[in-house]
C-alpha cells in the first residue's frame, strides 16, 4: 500500500506544476480536468503526510524513553507516545477508505423515478410522501429539483412521477435509494382502522450524457400524444406529450409535464440516456460478480430494502439492520443518518473485499 502511495505522492507533485503552468491554465478544458484529479488526490496526501509525521514522531519518542528522563517528562513522552500510535492505526483506516476506488458517477445529478408498486391508492399516496421526502433532503442539501413526469392517481398520489436532482454528489448520497420500500400504516380510506402493507418502487439513475452512452437516434421511435391529468391550459389540447420507444433495448419513456412538445422530448431524451446507460452499467456489474457481492444493495429494484412503519413510528433500512423511531423526521427529509451508515458500510465492504483479493 504504502509503495502506491509513494507513486501517488510523485502524481500529486507533477500535478501540482502542471495546474501552476501558463500554459496550461490558457486551455481552461485541461485544466479544469487536472484540478479535479488534484482535488481528488488532496485527501489522501494530507493523510499519507500526516501518517508520516507521526511514524517520525512515534521513533523518536522509542528513543527518547531509552535515554534517562525525570519521571514526570518521562510520562508526558509516553502519553505522546500513546496518542501518536493512536493516530497511526486511525490512519492507517483512514488511508485504506480512501484508496477505494470512487464510483465515477458520483458527483453525477441523478433522475429518480418514483413508482406506486403493491397497494393500489395507498402506495400511489406513499409515493407522493416518498417524493416529498427527497425533495427537502434536496433543500437540505441547496440542490435543484426538476419535475420530468407525473401521473396522478384519483386521491392525489402519484401512480408515477420522474424528476431530475441537480446538484454536487447528488448521486454519490441518493444512489442506495433504489430499490423497494415499503409501508405499513392505517390507509386514509380503511374505515375498519386495519394496517395495510403496500410498495413503492425507487429507481436512482446517474445523469448521463452523449459521451457515456451511445444511442443512434435512427433505433428511437418518436410518438407524440395529448397529454393528461393536471397541467392547465395547453395540456389536454395540444399534442404536446412524448414518447420515446429505444427500439435494441425496448426501453420507453414518456413525459408530458411541460407545455412545449420540444421541451417534453428533451426531458424524454434525458431519461432515456439514463435508463440506456443503466442497463449497460448494470450488465457490466452483473459480469463482476465479486464486486456486486461486495457493495450494500444499489440499483436492485426488485430488493426490499427499507420499511416505514406508522403505528410503531419506524424506519428500518434492512441491509444494513439500522432502525430510527422518528419517521417524521425522516420523512420530512432527514435521511443524512441512513445514507452515512449507507455509504460507511459499502465502504467497508469493499475495503474488506480487497483485503480478501
Amino acid at each position: 500500500m504504502f509503495d502506491r502511495l509513494a507513486e501517488i505522492e510523485d502524481k500529486y507533485e507533477d500535478l501540482s506544476v502542471q495546474i501552476n503552468d501558463p500554459d496550461v491554465i490558457a486551455d481552461q478544458a485541461q485544466w479544469r480536468k487536472l484540478m479535479k484529479e488534484y482535488s481528488d488526490l488532496t485527501p489522501i496526501i494530507k493523510a499519507y503526510r500526516e501518517y508520516g509525521r507521526r511514524k517520525d514522531a512515534v521513533a523518536e519518542g522509542l528513543e527518547m524513553l531509552e535515554e534517562k528522563l525525570d519521571e514526570e517528562f518521562r510520562e508526558l513522552v509516553k502519553e505522546e507516545l500513546a496518542e501518536n500510535k493512536a493516530r497511526l492505526e486511525e490512519l492507517q483506516k483512514e488511508i485504506t477508505l480512501l484508496l477505494i476506488p470512487k464510483d465515477p458517477n458520483d458527483e453525477k445529478n441523478v433522475i429518480v423515478e418514483i413508482r406506486g408498486g403493491a397497494g393500489g391508492d395507498e402506495a400511489a399516496l406513499f409515493a407522493a410522501d416518498l417524493f416529498r421526502m427527497y425533495s427537502r433532503y434536496a433543500e437540505r442539501r441547496k440542490w435543484k429539483i426538476e419535475i420530468m413526469n407525473v401521473s396522478e392517481s384519483d386521491l392525489g398520489g402519484y401512480k408515477e412521477i420522474s424528476f431530475m436532482i441537480t446538484g454536487q454528489g447528488a448521486y454519490s448520497r441518493l444512489k442506495y435509494e433504489s430499490g423497494v420500500h415499503r409501508v405499513q400504516r392505517i390507509p386514509a380510506t380503511e374505515s375498519g382502522g386495519r394496517i395495510h402493507t403496500s410498495t413503492v418502487t425507487v429507481a436512482v439513475l446517474p445523469e448521463a450524457e452523449e459521451v457515456d452512452v451511445h444511442i443512434d437516434m435512427n433505433d428511437v421511435r418518436v410518438d407524440v400524444f395529448r397529454a393528461s391529468g393536471n397541467g392547465g391550459q395547453c395540456v389536454n389540447t395540444t399534442d404536446s406529450a412524448v414518447r420515446m420507444t429505444h427500439i435494441p433495448t425496448g426501453i420507453v419513456v414518456s413525459c408530458q409535464n411541460e407545455k412545449s412538445q420540444l421541451k417534453n422530448k428533451e426531458q424524454a431524451l434525458k431519461v432515456l440516456y439514463a435508463r440506456v446507460y443503466e442497463r449497460e452499467r448494470q450488465a457490466h456489474d452483473a459480469a463482476i460478480s465479486a464486486d456486486r457481492r461486495s457493495q450494500v444493495g444499489t440499483g436492485d429494484r426488485s430488493e426490499r430494502i427499507r420499511t416505514y412503519n406508522f403505528p410503531q413510528g419506524r424506519v428500518t433500512d434492512h441491509r444494513v439492520g439500522l432502525t430510527l423511531h422518528r419517521i417524521d423526521s425522516i420523512l420530512d427529509g432527514d435521511l443524512d443518518e441512513i445514507m452515512d451508515t449507507l455509504i460507511m458500510t459499502d465502504r467497508m465492504k469493499k475495503m474488506q473485499a480487497g483485503e480478501d483479493n
